[in-house]
């Protein structure tokens, strides 16, 4: 493709010749004379002078690179979409596979592929051109949008509603029970039925090995756009809202309510019932014990608010020289004053 008719597919500015043409992606620090390649973090901007790419999606200001630049307010973004020109999707599988079972009161609608031994059971519904991989469950009743991609082993149980252009990742459980027991005097336990739903709005992203619960009663619901990294466990009855990220082994105790575009990072845990607000960032392994307003950025476990945890975190790096220190006072104190190692006059 030449260059200045990627520029223009990109929504990017050229400077330079637009006459090359591009044949593939690559990073930045392996890119050869056929390849696309891009500048997002400092980290490698060492390798701009010296890059043999065909061309470098950059941001407006950046260095000017030795080779074609395309200037873009967002480099990965248009990187991204780079990509989607080069690498077009195509369909994984195609027809329903004849040892799919597919119950007889089961809706296809056109275009749906079914891999092998997909399972599809009773008054479940499939939208247009959605593809369903080997091996997946979907139970009955659960509907699933248009142009979705159910990778295999995906488990979909009953009275799930899923949006259009959800993508979910092999092993994801979606519908399964809620952790809901009540305890008697003896101190046993009995389970509480678990007869709510979840429901998968639009444009949603499930990683491979995410368990999302169903509702005690209601709906457990993940909001539009919403994007869930691998291992992630969301309870019965959580709520996230649109454009929120969830990163890798991260947990939602049950009944709490994430706002709009919420970060929450590697292996954080939030006990049940808070209230986090939109725009909040929640770092890696924090402990989220009480309600955050709206923009909160919290470290730590118990989280603080961040620039609290930095100051913590400084003052506990300086703890082995106040140990040290401490037990210097307690001798000279012990010893009449004198400080460690030092000897009587005279001896």
């Amino acid at each position: 493709m030449r260059l200045d008719a990627l520029a223009r597919a990109l929504g990017c500015t050229l400077e330079g010749d637009g006459s090359a043409e591009v044949t593939g992606v690559a990073p930045i620090e392996t890119a050869g004379p056929g390849d696309l390649t891009f500048l997002h973090h400092p980290r490698y901007l060492q390798h701009l002078a010296t890059t043999r790419a065909a061309a470098v999606i950059l941001a407006p200001g950046a260095d000017r690179p030795p080779c074609p630049a395309l200037r873009h307010e967002n480099p990965y973004l248009a990187f991204a979409a780079a990509l989607r020109l080069f690498f077009p999707e195509s369909p994984r599988w195609t027809g329903v596979h004849p040892q799919a079972a597919v119950a007889a009161t089961a809706r296809l609608a056109a275009g749906v592929a079914v891999g092998a031994f997909a399972v599809i059971e009773d008054g479940a519904a499939v939208g247009e051109e959605t593809q369903i991989g080997p091996q997946v469950y979907i139970g009955r009743g659960s509907r699933i949008g248009r142009a979705c991609l159910l990778y295999p082993q995906v488990v979909i149980r009953e009275g799930v509603q899923v949006g259009d252009r959800v993508i979910v990742h092999s092993g994801a459980v979606v519908g399964g029970d809620g952790f809901g027991y009540a305890r008697d005097a003896r101190g046993r336990y009995h389970k509480v039925p678990q007869v709510g739903g979840v429901i998968i709005e639009d444009d949603v992203e499930v990683g491979a090995n995410v368990t999302v619960d169903r509702a005690t009663l209601g709906a457990t619901r993940i909001g539009r756009g919403t994007k869930i990294d691998n291992l992630v466990q969301i309870a019965h009855n959580v709520v996230v809202g649109e454009d929120s990220v969830i990163v890798a082994q991260a947990g939602i105790a049950g009944s709490t309510q994430v706002g709009r575009q919420v970060t929450i990072a590697g292996q954080a845990g939030l006990v049940g019932h808070l209230r986090i607000g939109d725009g909040s960032v929640i770092g890696s392994q924090a402990g989220v014990g009480e309600d955050l307003p709206a923009g909160a950025m919290v470290l730590g476990s118990p989280a603080v608010p961040h620039m609290t945890a930095k100051r913590i975190w400084a003052a506990w790096l300086r703890l082995p020289d106040l140990l040290r220190r401490v037990r210097d006072l307690e001798r000279r104190l012990e010893g009449g004053g004198k400080r460690t190692g030092e000897e009587e006059p005279g001896r």
